[in-house]
């Protein structure tokens, strides 16, 4: 369970300015490769807030995404910024959140035209429900001017691709209106930061103000009075879901440690039972004042992490054998294992942390199999991380 911040990500510097003064004290974090974040408190919140710029383009955003990740262990990952509207019904100002995110450059170029080979997102559950309770709510804008537009939430697809999109009639547009057709908004950089958060098992939510059509009007005047409206309104949403998303945090740490305390007064309580009786318990019993545990037998050594892992590549041939494991997912996760064997032949801290943080990398690669992250939690233990 994480203690760390909730980490936003901006790709411009008038989308960052958005997020930025909201946070009191925002203080520089520099990450050890120069990648430059501040961490602050949202404004009358004690929400933790680490705050970074990608620069344009999904690679970027994904590199900036990992290293934030790394960095930080974050409660979740909000990437905020501005977009360009795919459908009518969505109005400029307004918000939509991702419910899945495509990277629409995938494809294969064949006699009869390019056919869509996409990788597709989906935002977490738990995330999305929040965000759609927020949105009911209709209490996190901004207050505006009478008779001004109040700003909607949308909750839909976005498409993310590595162009500017700006026109309604060229072959790219009409193709990507034909083959994501469900798609509300289009961006540059949301399928960089999926891709990141999907590897290293940390939540991910996009969320976009639109800020124009992607219909030729962008870089207009309307266009330019209207951007800095719709970093706003997105900076404004994406605080709102950052200080519940840790608010829920706390309470569910909270909850753990009253059922720690009830355990240890259920324990306390059997051990003060009369003298000679006998108490039935799950997996044992108490007869007098002795209490009678099944316990497992410990192992009988320590555990051999390089032994381990080599088991573990069966599991994944396993699990791909029966469908539950993509080819994708397979193949980057055999290239993880295969970083982790290395560095675990070290006897070094670095090799140790090394191997640590490819293990979780793992875990979080293979996060839609509970099946393999249990048997990698003990393996992240032996490496020395918590499990």
């Amino acid at each position: 369970m994480s203690n760390g911040p909730v980490v936003i990500l901006t790709a411009l510097n008038l989308e960052y300015e958005a997020v930025r003064q909201r946070l009191a004290d925002p203080r520089v974090h520099l990450h050890e490769r120069g990648t430059r974040f501040e961490v602050g408190t949202v404004r009358g919140t004690s929400c933790r807030v680490a705050l970074g710029l990608t620069s344009k383009g999904n690679h970027s955003a994904a590199v900036i995404a990992e290293r934030a990740i790394q960095e930080f262990s974050p409660v979740a990952l909000l990437f905020v910024g501005v977009a360009g509207a795919l459908r009518d019904t969505v109005g400029l100002g307004d918000v939509v959140v991702a419910s899945h995110v495509y990277a629409y450059h995938g494809g294969t170029s064949e006699d009869d035209g390019l056919k869509s080979r996409p990788r597709v997102w989906e935002a977490p559950h738990g995330v999305s429900q929040l965000a759609a309770h927020l949105a009911r709510s209709n209490d996190w804008t901004d207050p505006a001017p009478e008779h001004e537009h109040v700003p909607q939430v949308r909750f839909g697809a976005i498409a993310a691709g590595e162009v500017v999109q700006n026109s309604k009639i060229s072959a790219e547009a009409k193709w990507i209106r034909q083959h994501y057709n469900d798609a509300l908004a289009i961006e540059m950089e949301a399928a960089g930061v999926a891709q990141a958060g999907h590897l290293n098992g940390a939540p991910v939510a996009v969320v976009r103000g639109i800020s124009d059509r992607a219909d030729g009007t962008k870089n207009s005047s309307d266009d330019r009075s209207w951007q800095p409206r719709a970093a706003a309104n997105a900076a404004a949403f994406a605080i709102r879901l950052a200080v519940e998303l840790m608010g829920e945090q706390r309470e569910t740490v909270m909850s753990g440690d009253d059922r720690t305390r009830s355990a240890d007064q259920f324990g306390q309580h059997v051990g003060n039972t009369a003298y000679n009786s006998t108490v039935g318990i799950m997996a044992g019993s108490v007869t007098g004042s002795s209490v009678h545990l099944n316990v497992a037998p410990e192992a009988s050594g320590p555990m051999d992490l390089v032994e381990e892992l080599n088991a573990f590549r069966n599991q994944l041939g396993q699990h791909r054998a029966d469908g539950t494991l993509d080819e994708d997912s397979y193949r980057e996760a055999l290239t993880d294992l295969d970083s982790a064997l290395r560095s675990a032949g070290g006897n070094t801290p670095e090799s140790s942390k090394r191997t640590v943080m490819t293990l979780r990398r793992l875990r979080g690669l293979v996060a839609e199999c509970p099946g393999l992250v249990a048997t990698l939690a003990p393996l992240v233990a032996a490496a020395g991380g918590p499990a």
